[in-house]
């Protein structure tokens, strides 16, 4: 079928389809920038996602160094940001989760929960449009980290025996079960929780990346000419509502990884029944 013009329908669409480059997993892969240091079969450089990592660690102590520097009894717009900040994470968070010890773990919590958001947002950042976190190796650090604490935390408290007894008998329940409990909980509690952690964080973000670059993409190469550009405004308007769910997503995900932290925290630090 010809369109106004002589323009070949199939010709139009096979053009458009040839200017779109769907995203794939090579868009997570970047190359060095430099020189590489290699250790143990393992080569370790400055790329793009590893200065991401670190312009977000940097803003993350600028905000908190330039909101706190100078604290005023009347605080500034920045000082009050970071104030509300640390109170949402104290309120929300650490003392709903923990109890009143929940002051003890703010330092980790908090830094949880901004660093977090301050990694997420670069996915909604033109220029630079992806989060480290879309890569699995930060998200199982953070959960490592959230791991290690919570263990601990428990085995202090209890002594290790007592933890384990507290983690792997579960209260009431018939002596007949325990022989599945016991497995069961020792593999959700002590296993798989870290696993869950990260991959809920990074598969949130790598979908997100996939999702952004689809309708973006797609709006470009809509643009290109042909039939097909009258659905370049809808694809457009959809990549703008992404964008604003993104955000939304960036501080949702910090604030789950954070809040299942406490929560795994005060867990560990209950009392025995």
């Amino acid at each position: 079928m010809d369109l106004p013009g002589g323009v070949d329908r199939g010709q139009t669409l096979s053009g458009i389809l040839a200017q779109f480059h769907p995203p794939t997993t090579k868009d997570f892969v970047w190359g060095c920038w430099g020189p590489s240091l290699d250790i143990g079969g393992l080569s370790f450089c400055l790329n793009f996602i590893t200065f991401l990592v670190l312009l977000g660690f940097l803003l993350y102590l600028a905000f908190f160094f330039f909101g706190l520097r100078r604290t005023q009894v009347v605080p500034g717009k920045l000082q009050n940001l970071t104030e509300m900040g640390i109170q949402f994470v104290r309120e929300n968070i650490a003392i709903p989760m923990i109890g009143p010890e929940g002051d003890r773990f703010m330092p980790l919590l908090a830094t949880l929960f901004f660093a977090i958001f301050f990694w997420n947002i670069f996915e909604v950042l033109p220029g630079f449009n992806f989060s480290s976190n879309s890569r699995i190796a930060f998200p199982i650090v953070m959960a490592l980290i959230a791991w290690v604490t919570y263990n601990a935390v428990g085995i202090s408290r209890h002594g290790f025996v007592g933890y384990m007894k507290l983690v792997l008998f579960p209260p009431g329940a018939p002596a007949a079960l325990l022989v599945l409990l016991v497995p069961i909980e020792f593999i959700t509690t002590i296993l798989i929780r870290p696993i869950t952690l990260s991959v809920r964080l990074w598969a949130n973000f790598m979908a997100g990346h996939f999702l952004l670059a689809v309708f973006f993409l797609g709006t470009i190469a809509l643009l290109q000419g042909g039939f097909l550009v009258v659905f370049a405004p809808f694809a457009f308007v959809i990549s703008i509502v992404l964008v604003g769910f993104e955000i939304f997503v960036s501080v949702l995900q910090a604030f789950i990884f954070s809040i299942l932290t406490a929560s795994y925290i005060g867990g560990a630090m209950a009392e025995e029944h």
